[in-house]
């Protein structure tokens, strides 16, 4: 059962929602969009990606807008490029079995096109009714129409996907079949006004902004198939059952905020405020009434009748601690307290503040060792890792490489607006054993980067072929721990210390940091610990 709607504040006006779809989903937002009149200012913007972006930015100047709704590929990139949120609205386990039922009465064999991610639990299904279904994902159209030819080449008649994918297999003579049913599309519209709702409750002068308060990423952002991958997300998903404390370990780049936010997204807090802060980011003198607010008065400087923490920003949501191994021992014993009390007292003050907030911590560092040293407090550590996840580094990810250097290169080359080479999957997989040897100490970022990089190469040289030599032109980090041919006598070049990546890029910490495939604040903090 679904919980109640929250309730329209009497000073607002009703929520205003725009539906973006350039397919036939445009009709069916279209048939239910009636069905909310009273409830929502519903509107239909017949464009996507970046048409509609530069459309919705251009009328965010003069208008509202509380939530948007669209679809697929299409809702991936207007979430990537706008700051209003984005309901991505979802085709439901059911709607994929009624269009293979659709479907099976074309033809036996049948291809089913999603966006990004396969749908492994179809096995049983396929079993049970003797059906063969070839699975294909795609980020862009031009990638969807390529794996629609290859399914077209094999002999598939029948093709089940979204309006992007369905338009384009009738382009190519098949027959499509539209996944998405009214009660998905009606699902979307409820969430869509329930985010809008609450985005009218939350707002005011002295709130976090909106894209501090929503949770931007979900499971399905923790990439990959391999064992560990597999286990991190079940973990996620049964740590989100839970209001315990989580601790998230992991080296940088592995995507320790991108778990927390998949926690926070699973849990019955999702519709609640997500509020990150990086603690090795923000100076000492800062981070306590970052955290906890302060009163007017509380120091020179402070705001006229004070200000709420970021504990108080969470309030019924979840609080993600970064870097939570770089807190100063003062002011872990003021969280502990917090933890402890459930409520805060900001800086300067002296009334307790109830706070309903569930904490998510991260650290790339050694806790357990930190605790031995006096470095951080025992009994704040025990209570922060009631629940504990540790990430695996890329490293011991073999599995995922070439599918991750895949996605990457085609998100980055989307993003450059071009079109990828028909055979972008076999010139990856032949350069396989050179991303393989490499150690990639700054992990899945570092390994986005440098597609990043890759795919700006190729798109200024577009009949240049994927090669494992073009690739180490582009990435000669890649030869520090890339096997050498026997017949050559050179040896191993060392790897570049932080020194040399600065002098090479004058100075440019930010530059540095993403050939380094590490955050700014890791730069910064290795920095600090050699001077």
């Amino acid at each position: 059962m679904r919980e109640p709607t929250l309730p329209l504040p009497p000073s607002e006006t009703k929520p205003v929602i725009w539906t973006v779809a350039i397919s036939r989903l445009r009709n069916l937002f279209r048939d239910i969009t009636p069905e909310y009149d009273g409830r929502a200012t519903i509107e239909s913007i017949n464009l996507g990606f970046d048409d509609a972006v530069h459309h919705i930015r251009e009328r965010m100047a003069t208008e509202r807008c509380d939530a948007v709704i669209a679809a697929g590929s299409n809702a991936a990139y207007l979430k990537s490029r706008l700051s209003l949120p984005v309901v991505t609205a979802k085709a439901s386990g059911f709607d994929v079995m009624q269009a293979l039922a659709r479907a099976r009465k074309i033809t036996p064999d049948i291809g089913l096109i999603t966006y990004q991610q396969t749908m492994p639990e179809l096995a049983d299904f396929q079993a049970t009714f003797g059906l063969q279904i070839a699975q294909r994902t795609y980020v862009t159209a031009e990638d969807a129409r390529a794996q629609i030819n290859e399914l077209k080449a094999s002999g598939i008649k029948a093709i089940v996907g979204a309006g992007l994918i369905t338009d384009l297999v009738e382009e190519a003579g098949l027959a499509g079949v539209f996944v998405y049913s009214a009660a998905s599309i009606r699902q979307a519209f409820d969430d869509a006004l329930e985010i809008a709702r609450f985005t009218q409750l939350e707002s005011g002068p002295s709130r976090a902004t909106s894209d501090t308060l929503r949770a931007k990423h979900g499971l399905n952002d923790l990439r990959g198939e391999s064992p560990a991958m597999q286990a991190a997300r079940h973990s996620i998903e049964l740590f989100a059952k839970s209001p315990a404390t989580v601790l998230i370990q992991g080296e940088t780049g592995t995507g320790k905020e991108l778990a927390a936010q998949s926690i926070h997204r699973e849990s019955q807090r999702a519709r609640h405020p997500f509020v990150a802060i990086n603690c090795g980011a923000v100076a000492e003198s800062l981070l306590e009434s970052e955290l906890f607010g302060y009163e007017e008065g509380a120091f020179t400087g402070s705001r006229r009748g004070g200000r709420a923490g970021l504990f108080e920003a969470a309030h019924r949501g979840t609080l993600f601690l970064d870097e939570i191994g770089e807190m100063p021992l003062q002011l872990q014993t003021r969280l502990l307290r917090v933890l402890e009390e459930r409520e805060v007292v900001r800086v300067g003050g002296t009334r307790p503040i109830a706070v309903n907030v569930r904490v998510i911590s991260a650290t790339h560092c050694d806790l357990d060792q930190r605790v031995k040293d006096g470095r951080f407090r025992a009994d704040l550590f025990y209570r922060l890792c009631v629940l504990r996840l540790t990430l695996p580094p890329l490293r011991q990810r073999a599995d995922d490489l070439v599918a991750l250097a895949e996605w990457c290169l085609k998100n980055a080359l989307a993003s450059l607006g071009v079109r990828p080479h028909a055979n972008l999957h076999a010139e990856i997989v032949a350069c396989a054993p050179l991303l393989s040897s490499y150690a990639w100490p700054g992990n899945v970022r570092e390994l986005r980067n440098m597609m990043e990089r890759v795919a700006l190469f190729l798109a200024a040289e577009p009949l240049q072929a994927l090669s494992p030599g073009f690739v180490m032109a582009i990435a000669p980090e890649l030869e520090t721990s890339a096997p050498l041919p026997a017949s050559s006598p050179v040896p191993q070049a060392a790897p570049e210390s932080i020194e040399q990546v600065l002098a090479r890029f004058n100075g440019n910490r930010e530059a540095a940091a993403k050939h380094l495939g590490i955050s700014r604040t890791t730069l910064w903090r290795k920095l600090a610990r050699q001077q």
